[in-house]
């Protein structure tokens, strides 16, 4: 199932985030954000760090595209 994080990173655009701060802020590991530029699969606690530290909900920051698209 391809996952896409495109939401996630305008998101971090539009608050003036990078990824150095957002995994300083959030406390994830560098392997989970390595994952989250190549839209792989991560753990929800991950997903649910982002969330609480951007004031978002999953659907913000990660969409679920068809299987075609893969």
């Amino acid at each position: 199932m391809p996952i896409s994080y495109n939401r996630l990173w305008k998101l971090m655009i539009d608050k003036n985030i990078n990824k150095t701060k957002l995994r300083t802020l959030t406390g994830i590991s560098s392997n989970a954000m390595a994952k989250l530029g190549k839209n792989e699969s991560v753990q929800v606690e991950v997903l649910v760090k982002i969330c609480n530290c951007l004031d978002c909900t999953m659907d913000e920051i990660m969409e679920v595209l068809p299987k075609e698209a893969e």
